[in-house]
């Protein structure tokens, strides 16, 4: 038994309310659940009860068993000391308030039907992947619509969390918040964090300065990450390597360790080399990135914000002082598709935030324009009958396997409790 079940039950009223007795025999009649908030403190506030002639008003607690009050060191806490109705489970011990009067216990074993039960079972028996997995495809979809919308929205608050620390490290500098960003997405999952790093060891007001200059640009970038050698024949990685000693000593930047940038199992146009290349192309191209980010409304015009190719060496290099075939490089819808998700989505919900206004409906059908992804998450879902026709579906799946599969809550989740009533 789980103390959410029991909580799943009270809340929805999933037993047998008619003849109720507290565990002394006084008869109990309920005239308010109260109200479910899920913080410190009781699980359920302002409830109304009547037990034997007497009215009450107050706060009720749920437990697997009566001692679980101790565990949880209830006794200490004065939030407890309003509790009318402690309802368990199982009752193993009383529980008495700090005037050392006993609280009223309702057992609540015996009053929930078996098909109720049999349906939690059946809901919390392992399974390969996760709980629901052989029942998902059989829930309805308007509560898969509406959920998914809670999912993503509950995804991009946290994803909030990290653009505050950003905004709090670049004193409010929200296009310093987007450059640090772009660059953590432009190296991906192998290469991100160190991308990061060299984003955070340049002040934005350098890229501002420098911005006029593409080849500056490409040399800070390159310079940073480490990637521009000491001892080559190459005249352009010469000449890069010359911009940023200079670079450095007008700005007055301080060295920065990084660890080497993977190449590895990656496609040569995922090179580190090629991306933070794309990276200065960006913003020597694009002087109001920011402003253009947050006003854009649709996919076809952040496909055209970031449609910029690459300057000329790179067309026939991946690596420095190794040619290759000419080919034209330049940022791909499925790439620009990541940045939408990992980027530019949560960039104007943050900022739209901080201004006090709701850009929730806008961001969802933005999202919806944008292709499913495919990770080893959303094949799963595919393979117990749930397909991701678009992103928004997509990130929608990976809240829930994230925050919800993997810790079994299905009993906070809006599919586990559509299976629990039917």
């Amino acid at each position: 038994m789980k103390e959410e079940f029991l909580h799943y039950i009270w809340q929805y009223k999933k037993f047998d309310f008619s003849n109720l007795t507290t565990i002394a025999g006084e008869s109990l009649e309920i005239l308010n659940y109260g109200t479910y908030l899920q913080q410190s403190g009781p699980d359920f506030f302002n409830a109304q009860i009547i037990i034997g002639a007497q009215k009450w008003a107050g706060n009720i607690e749920l437990h697997v068993k009566s001692s679980d009050w101790y565990q949880h060191s209830h006794e200490k806490d004065a939030k407890y000391d309003s509790v009318i109705l402690h309802v368990v489970w199982e009752h193993d011990i009383p529980v008495f308030r700090k005037d050392n009067t006993e609280i009223p216990v309702l057992e609540l074993k015996n009053y929930i039907p078996k098909e109720v039960l049999d349906n939690f079972k059946a809901l919390a028996s392992p399974k390969t992947w996760i709980y629901c997995e052989s029942q998902l495809a059989t829930v309805d979809g308007f509560i898969w619509n509406n959920w998914q919308e809670r999912l993503f929205l509950e995804r991009l608050e946290r994803k909030c969390l990290s653009i505050e620390r950003l905004l709090n490290e670049t004193e409010k500098d929200w296009e310093a918040v987007l450059f640090c960003m772009l660059a953590k997405n432009f190296g991906l999952n192998t290469n991100g964090e160190n991308f990061l790093k060299v984003a955070r060891s340049i002040p934005f007001s350098v890229i501002r300065k420098e911005r006029p200059e593409a080849a500056n640009l490409e040399s800070l970038l390159l310079g940073r990450a480490d990637l521009i050698p000491m001892d080559v024949q190459d005249n352009y990685a010469k000449d890069l390597k010359s911009r940023y000693e200079y670079i450095l000593q007008k700005h007055q930047l301080k060295t920065i360790i990084i660890e080497p940038l993977q190449f590895f199992k990656h496609r040569p146009d995922n090179f580190p080399t090629i991306r933070l290349a794309e990276l200065a192309t960006l913003y020597h191209k694009q002087q109001q990135l920011f402003s253009n980010v947050v006003a854009v409304t649709s996919v076809k015009e952040i496909y055209a914000l970031f449609s910029v190719g690459i300057s000329d060496y790179w067309q026939t290099h991946y690596q420095f002082d190794k040619p290759s075939p000419r080919k034209k490089k330049q940022l791909s819808k499925s790439f620009i598709d990541l940045l939408i998700i990992n980027t530019i989505i949560p960039l104007q919900f943050a900022y739209a935030k901080s201004l006090g206004k709701d850009v929730s409906e806008l961001l969802l059908n933005l999202l919806r324009e944008v292709a499913a992804e495919k990770n080893a998450v959303v094949e799963k879902f595919g393979f117990f009958g749930v397909k991701a026709k678009n992103a928004l579906e997509t990130q929608s799946m990976l809240q829930l396997k994230n925050e919800y599969c993997n810790h079994g809550k299905c009993l906070q989740c809006a599919v586990g409790i559509q299976l629990l009533k039917e």
